[in-house]
């Protein structure tokens, strides 16, 4: 899935929607003391109050909300697994009967509880139920209504929930005229953080893939190992974050450590470029071939085919990985480059890394910033500082 995918599926969680069907719902609560199921129940989702399906309409965009590569993870299935969640997820999603589809269900949850003990009681809520996308219409003269011919998709959502102590409070009541101390025992649902969760299936040019899962994290680049292989059976897999690390590493390697603003601008716009050749179709990967042409178009000396593998060899162990382009190039509009010093941090975007140069003035290494016009400090301008024309007389 990409995140147009993504986007498209996430946006039509809101009550009465025809595009998105919600059959049923089946929550199970697990306890945290002895890792048990203490209760479970199913029903139709229509049986719900407005408000309950609100409340859970928002927990499920935030289960699909989020990056690719940060919070949300297309996994591929594990092979030849024993009790695979694969066969037991198409189970459940091509079952007719409530009851078996409520057993395929609690099969994964055992998952979740084997060998797993959860710090608070955790709810567990699996919905079923159908996703249609309009097809395009073929021309504007044409009288077809765009919802007349739909691609239909059914799928599972699965959202994990940690519940809250109840709050202490004081109330005022308006009939006894007096203020009373609120004791509530049952604990709270949080269902404005979901902790973990997943999507089945993918789907990939609006066809379902039952091959990938959409595996959604708690938090960005806080993936719970435990859940992707041991509960959804599925691959390994790299964070945008990992990706980042393993090129800047693999680069360290071709180039002995060092390299100067201007080259590392130059290998950045070189990436962004090969991005926006590819932005139609999908995110453009780089081997160590593409790695190579990189390197040499941005002007690093010395590069070559057996230099480049080998750093992939040493960094990563795979001398056949592939980066996702979008991974390993800083946000390119933004100023998402942080150069950090003792006497300031700056922050700088990658089109603009070219205007910061590292110098030495004077036998001290300084920070030299190229700008179009004189900057302000609190609401006070800049002037140009004498040494710097004194620096050029005595060049010349």
């Amino acid at each position: 899935m990409n995140k147009k995918d993504i986007a498209n599926f996430r946006k039509q969680f809101k009550v009465n929607n025809d595009l998105l069907k919600i059959h049923e719902i089946f929550y199970v609560y697990i306890m945290k003391e002895s890792s048990d199921i203490y209760h479970h129940q199913s029903f139709p989702f229509e049986m719900l109050e407005q408000e309950q399906k609100e409340l859970f309409m928002d927990n499920f965009k935030k289960v699909l909300s989020g990056q690719l590569d940060e919070k949300l993870f297309e996994l591929k299935f594990q092979r030849d697994v024993a009790d695979n969640s694969q066969l037991i997820l198409h189970q459940g999603l091509l079952s007719q009967d409530t009851e078996e589809w409520k057993a395929q269900m609690l099969r994964l949850v055992e998952k979740m509880l084997k060998d797993k003990q959860y710090e608070m009681d955790i709810v567990v809520t699996f919905i079923r139920g159908e996703y249609m996308k309009p097809m395009k219409r073929r021309s504007e003269e044409s009288e077809e209504s765009e919802r007349d011919t739909v691609y239909s998709h059914s799928y599972i959502l699965c959202s994990m929930n940690k519940t809250l102590d109840p709050k202490k409070e004081l109330l005022f009541d308006y009939v006894e005229k007096e203020f009373k101390y609120n004791i509530v025992v049952d604990p709270i649902i949080n269902l404005k953080a979901p902790i973990s969760g997943f999507l089945f299936p993918a789907f990939t040019d609006n066809a379902a893939d039952v091959n990938h899962v959409l595996y959604s994290a708690g938090k960005k680049y806080e993936l719970n190992y435990h859940f992707i292989e041991e509960v959804l059976n599925a691959e390994e897999t790299m964070t945008a974050q990992d990706d980042k690390i393993v090129f800047e590493e693999i680069v360290k390697k071709v180039t002995g450590d060092q390299i100067n603003t201007s080259t590392l601008s130059n290998v950045y716009d070189e990436i962004h470029r090969v991005m926006e050749e590819n932005e139609e179709e999908e995110i453009p990967r780089l081997d160590y071939k593409d790695v190579e042409k990189v390197l040499k178009h941005s002007g690093v000396k010395d590069v070559d085919t057996e230099k480049v593998e080998s750093a992939f060899k040493t960094v990563i162990d795979d001398e056949k990985y592939e980066f996702k382009a979008n991974n390993i190039v800083p946000k390119y509009t933004s100023k998402s480059i942080k150069i950090k010093t003792k006497v300031a941090d700056i922050s700088v975007s990658p089109q603009d890394l070219r205007y910061v140069r590292q110098v030495t003035f004077d036998g001290k290494l300084c920070l030299m910033i190229e700008v179009e016009e004189n900057p302000l400090i609190e609401g006070f301008e800049m002037i140009p500082e004498a040494l710097f024309h004194k620096a050029n007389d005595e060049q010349e």
